[in-house]
């Protein structure tokens, strides 16, 4: 107990606070000085990195690289040199960077644990990029919760996608790798089917007359596909015809709401009652 006292004492030596008051303002300075050039590293860094992305780009988008590959490619890239960045940062305050990746792969084990998902939504991502199910500017559905819209970015993790109604939904690539979609952009082409009820006393010959002049009179309508109407049901109250016929993608929505109107309003022209639910009570006297 005594040894000790005296190695307390000594270190509490007036000399030795007055020493360590002396080296305070230089070492004080010195770690100043580190953290503004740490500082101004890591902004020259962040111009060097988007200077780097943006010439990625342009090489990408000279060579004809999808818009969904290079927004991928400039994700991946972005993480990798921000993680690098880092890394020279700790090493300019000395911190031993081989230790912490020994660290980190020692502990590997528990970190894929934790970040399972991340690496399952990267896996995703990589499948979706080489096996291309849907790509930018695509209509897709995924069937596991029925989100659907057009595909506006394909990220490292996530895949962005804009709805009918303008709102943004992001979804887990690993979700997207491993379930069933539909992708209503996947063909050129797209099939339109309008069914139209038309009452059982209507002409049914000149109902169908009257949608296929329609159809025909529509020059957005692919003339070399499939062009019928057709009766497709006896229903309880009404004969539905079904209106069938292709478009290209990118008119098929304004021409299917279009057609739906001018269906109506062609019909009613010439006298074909459009049918509405109806009950037929018979009253039976003793």
């Amino acid at each position: 107990m005594g040894g000790m006292a005296e190695i307390a004492e000594r270190n509490l030596k007036p000399g030795v606070i007055e020493a360590f008051l002396e080296e305070l303002p230089s070492k004080a300075l010195h770690l100043g000085v580190k953290v503004l050039l740490c500082g101004l590293l890591f902004l020259v860094g962040m111009k060097l990195i988007g200077l780097f992305r943006k010439m990625l780009q342009r090489s990408m988008q000279k060579a004809g690289a999808e818009e969904g590959v290079r927004s991928f490619v400039d994700s991946f890239v972005k993480a990798v040199l921000y993680v690098l960045l880092l890394f020279m940062m700790l090493s300019w305050f000395g911190v031993d960077t081989a230790s912490i990746v020994a660290l980190v792969g020692s502990a590997g084990v528990a970190i894929g644990l934790a970040v399972q998902g991340s690496l399952s939504n990267l896996a995703g991502g990589v499948l979706i990029m080489l096996l291309k199910p849907f790509k930018v500017g695509d209509f897709i559905k995924e069937d596991t919760h029925g989100n659907m819209g057009t595909v506006t970015e394909i990220q490292i993790f996530y895949t962005k996608l804009s709805t009918i109604d303008n709102q943004v939904v992001i979804l887990p690539n690993g979700s997207l790798a491993n379930t069933s979609l539909t992708n209503a952009s996947g063909n050129r082409e797209r099939r339109m089917d309008v069914r139209v009820g038309i009452s059982y006393g209507a002409d049914l010959k000149k109902a169908k007359e009257v949608l296929y002049s329609l159809l025909n009179g529509n020059d957005k309508v692919l003339k070399d596909r499939e062009v019928r109407v057709f009766v497709e049901e006896l229903a309880d109250s009404a004969v539905i015809l079904n209106m069938r016929c292709y478009f290209a993608q990118e008119d098929f929505w304004e021409e299917k709401w279009r057609m739906t109107e001018e269906a109506k309003l062609t019909l009613d022209e010439a006298g074909i009652e459009i049918a509405y639910p109806q009950l037929d009570v018979h009253v039976k006297q003793r």
